[in-house]
């Protein structure tokens, strides 16, 4: 699934990420509120300072990949992540999984 809304990357999730949304979306609507604050700055620039995306080495083998992790929040137990990777496509960035960091 893609969604495009003019911005300098668009975003692909794949079918985890897609669903883990979903749920989300249905059961903890403040959650998601953070996630797709935090989706739409993803999508305008990955490297802002607030997301602290950084390499995320543990899902490199997993994916096959350089995975990345941005945060969702900071200072809370089980703070959310978003992990996503460049591509597959230029201008893309595929969003991996969603999730309270392991």
């Amino acid at each position: 699934m893609c969604y495009t809304t003019g911005v300098q990357f668009e975003l692909v999730f794949t079918f985890q990420a897609h669903e883990e949304l979903g749920r989300i979306q249905g059961h903890d609507p403040k959650q998601y509120k953070k996630i797709a604050h935090c989706l739409a700055t993803l999508e305008q620039d990955p490297r802002y300072p607030g997301l602290q995306s950084h390499p995320y080495e543990t899902f490199d083998e997993v994916y096959g990949q350089k995975v990345w992790e941005s945060y969702v929040e900071n200072n809370t137990p089980s703070a959310w992540r978003i992990w996503w990777a460049y591509g597959p496509n230029r201008g893309q960035i595929t969003v991996l999984t969603i999730g309270p960091h392991p």
